[in-house]
């Protein structure tokens, strides 16, 4: 199975080298090269330099042949287009999209673009968290 991610930063990275772990053929696009480091020594995946809004630069990476893509730039806008140029012009069966804005994220994901939305795990989470505290024994205490 073949992956590419676009945006290598800290998400992106941790993606595709976990990807590559399971066994993906994975390649990584990202406007800098200095990205590659964040893939380690011993990356074998491909890497692309360039803009994942660049048709040129999503074909060398191969995602015209792409089993999935993961969408992970530092920007909702290019995101959400990339997700969309990778589903209905190369067909890619799997495009998983990082969307900032909950409300934004539930806009696309209702119309058939797989978002995950971190801001809302985050605040998922830290709600969990603070339900989860026993706030009668911490007040308790002087």
């Amino acid at each position: 199975m073949k992956a590419v991610v676009i945006g290598c930063g800290r998400v992106g990275s941790a993606v595709a080298k976990q990807l590559a772990l399971d066994g993906w053929g994975v390649t990584a696009v990202d406007e800098q090269e200095e990205a590659l480091s964040r893939l380690g020594s011993g990356w074998s995946g491909g890497f692309v330099v360039g803009h994942g809004m660049d048709t040129d630069v999503l074909e060398r990476a191969g995602l015209a042949e792409a089993d999935a893509a993961v969408v992970a730039t530092d920007g909702d806008n290019s995101n959400i287009v990339i997700g969309q140029v990778a589903q209905k012009r190369y067909g890619v069966a799997c495009v998983v999209v990082r969307v900032l804005d909950p409300l934004r994220a539930e806009f696309y994901a209702r119309r058939g673009l797989r978002t995950i939305c971190p801001t809302q795990t985050a605040i998922s989470f830290l709600t969990d968290a603070v339900r989860a505290c026993d706030v009668a024994a911490v007040a308790e205490k002087p």
